[in-house]
């Protein structure tokens, strides 16, 4: 392993789906509405996260539109 750096991503939730094995949410790496998201949308790879999550108090902590940190650290 090289070294323990820490690489950080801004994504936003663009889609909520409640289902009967729980929620699953869809984000995508922001882009350029603000200087940081322009910074961010320059280092961050394009793709998608998408989660299903069964605790109802965590999922609901995602809601649409919203943007979140997504830190990735080796273990």
């Amino acid at each position: 392993m090289k070294g323990n750096m820490t690489v950080r991503a801004k994504f936003r939730v663009h889609n909520k789906t409640v289902n009967s094995w729980g929620t699953e949410v869809f984000l995508s790496p922001v882009y350029g509405n603000s200087e940081e998201n322009k910074q961010f949308f320059a280092s961050t790879p394009a793709g998608d996260i998408r989660m299903t999550i069964k605790n109802e108090v965590a999922a609901e902590q995602f809601e649409i539109g919203n943007e979140y940190y997504v830190d990735f650290i080796a273990v």
